[in-house]
C-alpha cells in the first residue's frame, strides 16, 4: 500500500451524524495513550497528522481521514480514561457504538493493546463488544519496541490469552518508533480492498 494523499474529511462529535461514506472504512478503537495516533502516523508515513498527546483523552471525537481516495481510517475516542467524567464517556461509548452499528461500509475494527500489559478490564470489555456488534477485532500489540524481541511471543500469549480471543484473531506487534509490523498491516488493508473490489 503506498500512501499519495490524506485528507481530514470528517469529524464528528457526540452529536454529530455518522457519515454515509462511499469507500470502505477501518477502524482504530484502543485505551487512551496506546499510541493509537502514533499507528495512523505511522500508517499514513506522516510525523503528525493524527494529534498524538501525552495527555490521554485527546481525541474526543470520531475522525474520518480519507486515504489516496480509496479508503477511510476512522480515529474511535479512545476509552479507559480516569479523568473523563462518567457522564461524557457514556456519551463516547454511545458514539462509538452507533459508529459501529450504522456505517454500513467498516471493513474491520483495529483494536490496539499495550504489549507490554496484560489487557485491562476496559480492553477486554471493547474486544467483547466489537465481537458483539458482528466484527472480528484485529489485535495490534502497541510499543513492541519497549520490550526485548526474546520477549515478544510470551507478551503475544498473555494479550491472546487476557482477551480470551476467537481461535484465529490475528494479532500484530507494532511499533510506531520502529515500523515493526506496519507492513503487515499495510498487507491486510490491501487484502480487504481487493476483496471489496
Amino acid at each position: 500500500m503506498v500512501i499519495k494523499s490524506i485528507n481530514l474529511e470528517t469529524v464528528c462529535g457526540i452529536t454529530s451524524t455518522i457519515p454515509q461514506n462511499d469507500k470502505p472504512e477501518i477502524a482504530f478503537a484502543g485505551k487512551s495513550n496506546v499510541g493509537k495516533s502514533s499507528l495512523i502516523n505511522a500508517l499514513m508515513n506522516r510525523k503528525s497528522y493524527a494529534r498524538t498527546s501525552a495527555q490521554p483523552g485527546k481525541t474526543q471525537t470520531i475522525n474520518f481521514y480519507n486515504i489516496n481516495e480509496e479508503l477511510y481510517f476512522v480515529d474511535l475516542p479512545g476509552y479507559g480514561y480516569a479523568k473523563v467524567s462518567q457522564e461524557i464517556k457514556a456519551k463516547w461509548g454511545k458514539m462509538i457504538e452507533r459508529y459501529l452499528q450504522k456505517s454500513k461500509k467498516l471493513q474491520a475494527v483495529f483494536l490496539l493493546i499495550d504489549i507490554r500489559h496484560e489487557p485491562s478490564a476496559n480492553d477486554k470489555q471493547m474486544y467483547d463488544w466489537i465481537l458483539s456488534n458482528g466484527f472480528h477485532p484485529i489485535i495490534i500489540a502497541t510499543k513492541a519496541d519497549k520490550i526485548n524481541r526474546s520477549q515478544i511471543q510470551k507478551h503475544v500469549k498473555m494479550i491472546k490469552t487476557g482477551l480470551n480471543v476467537e481461535k484465529d484473531t490475528i494479532l500484530i506487534p507494532f511499533s510506531a518508533q520502529t515500523k515493526q509490523g506496519r507492513e503487515e498491516i499495510y498487507q491486510l488493508i490491501d487484502e480487504m480492498l481487493k476483496n471489496e473490489e
